[in-house]
Formats: C-alpha cells, sequence, structure tokens
C-alpha cells in the first residue's frame, strides 16, 4: 500500500482559491439568511456556473467522457468549500452520488457514457433515488420494480430531487437487480418536495408509475456500482462535514476577539480558550481521516484487493459527522444571543450538521460496519 498524502497540492490549493471567490462573490452564506423569510431554494445560477463555467460536475469523469479527468480528492476539495459556504446547489446528488455510482459502472457501455457527459458538462442535472439516509453496506434497495422497461415504486427523502433532470434508479427485476436511468419529466414521474431539516440541501418524495426507464446496470454490476458509489460518497461527505466545523470554528474565533465583556474580549476567558481549543484538536484530527478518505477513493484500485477504502470511509464518516455537529453547537453558544437568533447563520450550519451526521449511514452505523471489518468482537 502507497504512503498516504494528506497534503493539499498546488493544484487542490488553486481550486479552493477559485471556489472560495466564486462563493464569496455570491454573498454566501449572508445572502441565505437575508433570504430566509421566502425558504431559499437551490442557486440555479450558482450551480451553472460551478457545473459548467468552471467544470467542477465532471472533476472525477474521463476527458473522453466529457469531465476534467482529476480525481476524488479534488471532488473531495470542492465540498469542503461548498460545506463552509453551506451552498444550496446540488452538488452531492449529481457530482457526487449520481456520478460516482456511474463511474463504478461499466464506462463504456452507451447508456452510461452518455449521461456521464452530460453530468460532466452540467448539461443536466441527477441524482441517485434512494433515501439519503442510505448506508454503504446496506442491501440493495427493492421498493421500485421494474418489467419490460418499466419502473414501479416509490422512494422517500431522495436528496437534490427537486432540480434532477435525471434519476439513478436502482430496481429488482424478475433477473435480479438492476440500474436504470428516468427522465424527470417523462410520464408516470411524481416528485413531491417535502419541507427539509436543512434548507440549503432539500429532500424530496417520488414516485414511478410505469415510468419509462433505460436501463444502466444488471446483475452484480449493478450491485457493485451502487455500494461502490454510496461508499465513494460517503467518504467524500466527510470533507463537506470538515467545510462546516472549519467555518463554525472560523467564525467563532473572530467573534470572540471582537466581542468585549468586562473591559476585555470575551475570548481572553480562559473557559472559552479551552473550548475552542478543544473544537480545534477535533478540526485537526477530522481533517487528517477526510483527507485520507479522499486519498484512497482517489486510487485506481480503490476497490480492489487489500484496499482500505472500508475502514478509511467507517473512520471518517463515523469521526467527521461528530466533529461537525460540536463545532455548530459551539458557534452557536460562543456567539450567546446573537447565535441563537435567525439573523445569524450558525443556525444553517447546525442544520447542516445534523442532516449530515445521518446522511448515508448514522456514525454509529459505521462505527458497527467497521467493527466487523477489522474483525473487532462485540462487547
Amino acid at each position: 500500500m502507497s504512503t498516504p498524502d494528506l497534503l493539499y497540492s498546488d493544484v487542490e490549493t488553486d481550486l479552493r482559491a477559485t471556489v472560495r471567490d466564486v462563493l464569496a462573490d455570491r454573498g454566501l452564506p449572508a445572502s441565505l439568511v437575508s433570504g430566509m423569510d421566502s425558504e431559499p431554494a437551490y442557486d440555479r445560477a450558482l450551480w451553472q456556473t460551478l457545473a459548467s463555467d468552471l467544470g467542477l460536475a465532471g472533476l472525477p469523469v474521463p476527458e473522453q467522457l466529457g469531465g476534467q479527468g482529476a480525481s476524488f480528492r479534488e471532488t473531495a476539495l470542492v465540498l469542503e468549500e461548498l460545506g463552509r459556504a453551506v451552498a444550496p446547489v446540488p452538488f452531492l446528488g449529481s457530482a457526487v452520488l449520481a456520478t460516482s455510482v456511474l463511474l463504478h459502472a461499466d464506462t463504456e457501455a452507451e447508456p452510461v457514457a452518455t449521461l456521464l457527459r452530460r453530468l460532466a458538462t452540467g448539461e443536466a442535472t441527477a441524482t441517485l433515488v434512494v433515501p439519503l439516509s442510505t448506508a454503504p453496506n446496506a442491501d440493495f434497495p427493492t421498493a421500485v420494480h421494474a418489467e419490460a422497461g418499466l419502473l414501479d415504486g416509490a422512494v422517500t427523502t431522495v436528496a437534490d430531487l427537486a432540480v434532477a433532470d435525471v434519476l439513478v434508479v436502482p430496481a429488482v427485476t424478475s433477473d435480479g437487480p438492476a440500474l436504470f436511468a428516468v427522465d424527470t419529466s417523462a410520464t408516470g414521474v411524481d416528485v413531491d418536495e417535502v419541507v427539509s431539516f436543512d434548507l440549503t440541501r432539500r429532500v424530496g418524495d417520488v414516485r414511478l408509475r410505469q415510468a419509462p426507464a433505460r436501463e444502466l446496470a444488471r446483475g452484480a454490476s449493478a450491485v457493485d456500482a451502487l455500494t461502490r458509489g454510496l461508499h465513494t460518497a460517503a467518504g467524500l461527505l466527510a470533507s463537506e462535514q470538515l467545510g462546516v466545523a472549519q467555518w463554525c470554528l472560523d467564525t467563532t474565533v473572530e467573534y470572540v476577539r471582537q466581542r468585549h465583556q468586562f473591559g476585555r474580549p470575551v475570548g481572553s476567558f480562559q473557559a472559552l480558550k479551552h473550548r475552542l481549543a478543544d473544537v480545534w484538536l477535533d478540526l485537526v484530527t477530522a481533517r487528517a481521516a477526510a483527507r485520507y478518505a479522499a486519498d484512497v477513493l482517489a486510487a485506481p484500485d480503490a476497490f480492489g484487493p487489500g484496499s482500505d477504502v472500508e475502514v478509511a470511509v467507517a473512520v471518517a464518516q463515523s469521526h467527521c459527522s461528530a466533529v461537525a455537529v460540536h463545532a455548530a453547537e459551539e458557534a452557536i453558544q460562543l456567539h450567546g444571543g446573537i447565535g441563537m437568533t435567525w439573523e445569524h447563520p450558525a443556525h444553517l450550519y447546525l442544520k447542516r450538521a445534523k442532516a449530515d451526521e445521518i446522511a448515508l449511514g448514522t456514525p454509529g452505523r459505521h462505527r458497527a460496519h467497521l467493527a466487523g471489518v477489522v474483525d473487532l468482537p462485540p462487547a
């Protein structure tokens, strides 16, 4: 096994600066707070800039399929910055979930290659039709059934469903599991947006009634593509949680430097120093875990024999989930009264952290899977 590289390369540093500048130009996250009364939906203009103009939707997609030919390390970096800004774009659903599953299918098959090209170039947006809480080691979904190219079934709490043009749907056929692509504009596709805890990442319910579909993969290939795609998405989600925690720490440190009480900055009080130091230490370990997961997933043989991907993903997801929630809670508390209001963006980060905590498997679910992987007997 090669030595993991947890440092940011020059290319990644330049990419971070570019993405951060674009997000700053949109005024995030302050612009989200100003539009809270109207329940901010997705920023389609920002998504078009990120996906099409900058080509971020196709970072890990090979160049011959319209992508950038980069790796999941760069995708993780983008997620880190999007988490830092709680950007309301469907990057997780389209550029991570749907794209990861397709990349682990047969990319030489015409339906897969065509859809990947559309997603990589920003021509279309997609999402994976599984509940957002689905863990990577879960059984193949059976909520949707396929017969003669028509799908029937219903799936709830699908991420980024409202803005998806194409659905990547796991379904059960008479011959076993399969993956299908369904256009949301097709007949028999009903999409209902539900009230989401995290208003910057919406979830929705979809019902399929004899919806026409295109087959992408079948049998063991479909199962492998879904499992590996979910593992990839879970590992990359840790980087988003890292970005959430980083913003919470940076903003809180800046606030306690400026806020004065009893004639001195509140950040000079030892109790607050200790609490922020604990968040910083958490953040250091979370960064190591998230970067290691991204590095492992970026390897050409990430899922080959002797791979450490299951350990890396389980550790990153279970640890970064807790760190993001803790950092967000501390940000709200240490901001005092203003941190409890809707006028301050801190609540957006707590909601994103809590929503991410149950996304793609809870920390407990990942720890339980990790115990089995490393042969740790139950208590």
